[in-house]
């Protein structure tokens, strides 16, 4: 999945700075780091408050087409005595002699490569504009550069001293944009958003905010500044207001590859980033239309589930997946009265199918992520029809019971389920699929559908069909 992007409220007054939170109480950072854009020039200055010969990027990942390290190229180590090397899956930046310097300077280039299943580094506007995002700027402290390759590749339990990594972007042309506003200069501790240089202006609305590369096909550029906020302005009024503040989305436009029509892009706290590329996407398309408006909707789905609540443990993620999945299609009928849903609920139906022989709360242990998406809309589906109303109307009573913890777990999802009037059968045959697994998941979801309301008739390879 290409990964990307984008922020939060949005204010045309500027201020002179800008910084996230830290807990009081909590230690210094063990990496500041100074971004610096001076014309056409980017520099980076890490500062280290620890001792250590080596320090190891987060986040390492390769470019999707090539399989390449993108870090060691297009950095250079402008302090003597320090270097970047690809050790392993993972970026180290290492002393040849003893610890690394307090302070080590580097010179980059922004680099706007699909990276496999990470952020990009870089996103790259036609009018120069580019946005960077500060997780690649982040940094471990690790014995030596040689341990560096016995690393796994998703660090997220690993601790180390300190308070992570501290990043701050500053344009000596004018100012950066962040959390939708101008800043002199943004100062992120621990987060991982991206922050944008130069003219871009977004294009505000009451419920989002949308910047647009101002070379994307016209076609689309008109359809993306109505349609996102009609998505954004459906989902409030269906779901009351989300536990953040104001959504930015950012696209940006690879340019007309012959040979290609692609859109990729990816979700963080308070921003949906996307960018397209190819010929394909230069005329108007309905495939092209249809697929903007499904990310747009599932991923902005998640600044309800997934930020004002969120899962307990991975187990029950498909509440935020299968939901968003399932609010996405209710939002894009909602807008469009010529959009039908029944081939992608079809398409979850089957999907379902092929994964529910297993447990459900298992799947990403086996790396069945699918499954959150495709049971988790099924079992939405089947709410929809208990509850006799779109899972909008169902979900919401949900959210808002659970908005002071935060948190919705699947216990309190089955809950809410018999609440709106479920056979106690149909609970607990979601349970069992979601904790075991059934034998025979057509029949299960078939009989579900069937104690539902819902219409089907059996497929030639026994997955319901949606009537």
């Amino acid at each position: 999945m290409r990964a990307l992007l984008a922020a939060l409220a949005l204010a045309f007054a500027a201020a002179p700075s800008a910084s996230s939170a830290q807990r009081p109480g909590t230690p210094p950072p063990s990496v500041a780091a100074t971004v610096i854009r001076d014309g056409d020039s980017w520099t980076v200055e890490f500062r280290f408050a620890l001792r250590s010969p080596a320090w190891m990027f987060g986040h390492s990942s390769v470019t999707r087409e090539g399989n390449r390290a993108w870090r060691p190229p297009s950095w250079t180590v402008l302090t003597p005595g320090v270097r970047i090397e690809r050790r392993g899956r993972h970026d180290v930046l290492f002393a040849e002699r003893g610890n690394v310097p307090a302070v080590v300077r580097i010179r980059f280039t922004p680099v706007a490569d699909d990276l496999i299943a990470e952020y990009d580094p870089a996103l790259i506007f036609s009018d120069g504009s580019v946005a960077l995002w500060s997780g690649h700027f982040h940094l471990l402290p690790v014995a030596s550069a040689a341990t560096v390759a016995a690393f796994p590749v998703d660090l997220s339990g690993r601790t180390f001293a300190g308070n992570g990594s501290q990043v701050t972007f500053r344009d000596r042309r004018g100012q950066v944009l962040h959390i939708g506003q101008r800043f002199d200069s943004a100062t992120l501790i621990g987060g991982k958003l991206y922050v944008l240089f130069g003219p871009l202006q977004p294009v505000a609305s009451p419920d989002i905010a949308t910047l647009i590369d101002p070379a994307l096909p016209d076609w689309l550029k008109r359809e993306l500044a109505v349609s996102t906020p009609a998505i954004l302005r459906h989902l409030t009024e269906v779901l009351g207001p989300h536990g953040g503040a104001k959504p930015t989305v950012l696209v940006s436009w690879a340019g007309p590859t012959p040979g290609r029509q692609s859109m990729g892009g990816s979700t963080l706290p308070g921003q949906i980033g996307m960018t397209f590329e190819g010929i394909g996407v230069v005329a108007e398309s309905r495939d092209v239309r249809d697929g903007a408006r499904w990310f747009i909707a599932h991923e902005a789905a998640h600044f309800w589930l997934g930020t004002t609540v969120h899962y307990e443990s991975q187990s029950d993620s498909w509440i935020m997946e299968g939901g968003a999945d399932m609010l996405a299609v209710r939002a894009i009928a909602a807008m469009d009265p010529t959009y039908d849903p029944r081939p992608k609920l079809q398409s979850e139906i089957e999907a379902c199918a092929g994964f529910a022989t297993r447990p459900i709360a298992t799947a990403g242990e086996r790396g069945d992520n699918q499954a959150f998406y495709a049971c988790g809309a099924v079992f939405a589906l089947i709410a929809e029809g208990v509850s006799r109303r779109p899972y909008g109307a169902f979900i919401r009573p949900v959210i808002d019971a659970n908005r002071a913890d935060g948190v919705l777990t699947t216990a309190e999802w089955l809950a809410a389920l018999a609440s709106a009037g479920a056979d106690p059968t149909i609970v607990r045959d979601i349970e069992t699929m979601h904790r075991s697994g059934v034998a025979d998941p057509k029949a299960m979801i078939g009989s579900l559908l069937r104690r539902a309301g819902i219409a089907f008739t059996p497929g030639p390879n026994g997955v319901p069909r949606l009537s």
